[in-house]
């Protein structure tokens, strides 16, 4: 990697922990800059302003990490309802860079910038609907494999769970992780059902 490769992703990731616990507008680009150690004329080397720099974030940062943990787990499933449990239960419990308190960084800038920045909402709901598809995939690759339902109807489903995931993230900022252990134990019934 480049030295200005390596400067780019620094200031991508120090924005993104910064970003993730104080919010997207209270987040300056002068935070940024004495996180990095950086001069202002680095950061916009890289970056023309805090919204390009908001957007790479998401591209760069965000899309790479989210895919690990929301997509990769459900591709080449011979167990959908198994395999999107342990994804969420992955994601609520044990996935390292969420942390209760602050939620999840995808659902935050969702409701911080959607209504606000229609690039930022585009770029946002890229991520969303890529998980929505591979749940959608999962759970008809279930469907014409006979382990699931064949009344169930796949998007149907895929919104229901991510829309089920940002609520109780959501409540978790509130009530912490006994919320998230209710919250798999009913979904795990929910799965079972499509059975």
């Amino acid at each position: 990697m480049t030295k200005a490769a390596s400067t780019r992703l620094t200031i991508l990731q120090k924005a993104f922990e910064l970003v993730y616990r104080n919010g997207y507008q209270a987040t300056s680009v002068d935070d940024i800059i004495a996180t990095t150690k950086l001069t202002k004329g680095a950061f916009f080397y890289h970056f023309k302003s805090k919204d390009e720099m908001g957007l790479a974030m998401i591209n760069e940062v965000m899309y790479p990490g989210m895919y690990e943990v929301l997509v990769k787990p459900l591709e080449n499933t011979n167990n959908p309802v198994k395999d999107i449990y342990s994804m969420m239960k992955h994601l609520l419990l044990t996935a390292p860079f969420f942390d209760v308190k602050y939620g999840c960084p995808a659902v935050n800038l969702v409701e911080e910038m959607a209504p606000l920045n229609d690039k930022f909402k585009h770029a946002l709901n890229m991520l969303l609907e890529q998980w929505q598809q591979a749940i959608k995939l999962c759970l008809t690759k279930g469907v014409e494999d006979g382990k699931i339902k064949n009344t169930t109807n796949p998007g149907f489903v895929a919104v229901y769970i991510t829309a089920g995931y940002g609520g109780v993230r959501n409540m978790g900022k509130l009530q912490g992780t006994e919320v998230y252990k209710m919250y798999l134990k009913e979904f795990k019934n929910y799965l079972e059902g499509l059975r």
